[in-house]
């Protein structure tokens, strides 16, 4: 089953003789369940792609379409819905909130949408993550990776239809970056997540389902689905 479909995408920056291609008509489909690495040098359009592909920037032209809907063709409420209750963004910057304990952290996406915590889902995450006994500290009480930890359980909270990771593991030692990948794993198999993951980390790219390798805002080379 299709989940993400990605129609002749292009962005752009800038105008005339300045004008810069950070995506050139890109076309791929994934399907649900996937675990995709994208690989690319800096300044090839991953990044640029998995924005787009969240809801966070608009596209210069093409289609998203996410389980079915298309993402730009929504006004901004349903636009500003879709990114909390059918993406989950991870960021090699943890993006905590300094003031709210870990367990109001993973909640956050909840609460913004004014919906009721689902204690049960929260609880076993903490659970996965390793995080029951840390669920009442603050950020700075937590180090590197339990913060990334955090940010992994916030970006599940709501059951997103997509996990999108960006350089999830840069800020962390090969150990703790490991751990984090495991995890991502984990929520692939628990929760049956499709999990896209941009990595510098060729032993990262090579535990995925599907490599794609982006250069210069085009898809040099795609693996395909094992499927």
């Amino acid at each position: 089953m299709e989940i993400v479909s990605v129609k002749n995408l292009t962005k752009t920056y800038g105008e005339g003789e300045n004008i810069v291609k950070a995506l050139d008509n890109v076309t791929f489909s994934v399907t649900k369940g996937e675990f995709i690495a994208i690989i690319g040098p800096s300044g090839s359009g991953k990044s640029t792609l998995l924005h787009i592909l969240g809801g966070v920037d608009t596209p210069t032209s093409g289609k998203v379409y996410v389980g079915g809907t298309d993402v730009y063709a929504q006004n901004p409420d349903q636009l500003a819905i879709f990114r909390r209750r059918q993406v989950g963004l991870i960021y090699q910057f943890y993006n905590l909130i300094p003031v709210l304990t870990v367990e109001e952290n993973i909640a956050l996406p909840v609460l913004m949408d004014k919906r009721q915590v689902n204690q049960e889902r929260l609880e076993d995450l903490l659970e996965t993550l390793n995080l029951r006994d840390r669920k009442k500290h603050l950020p700075n009480q937590l180090s590197g990776g339990q913060q990334q930890r955090v940010s992994i359980g916030r970006a599940l909270m709501n059951a997103p239809a997509i996990v999108l990771a960006d350089e999830p593991t840069g800020n962390l030692d090969s150990k703790n970056s490991q751990h984090i990948i495991e995890l991502l794993k984990l929520s692939h198999t628990k929760y049956h997540q499709t999990l896209i993951v941009i990595t510098h980390d060729e032993n990262i790219a090579l535990q995925a389902d599907r490599i794609i390798s982006i250069e210069d805002g085009v898809i040099a080379r795609d693996s395909g689905s094992i499927r």
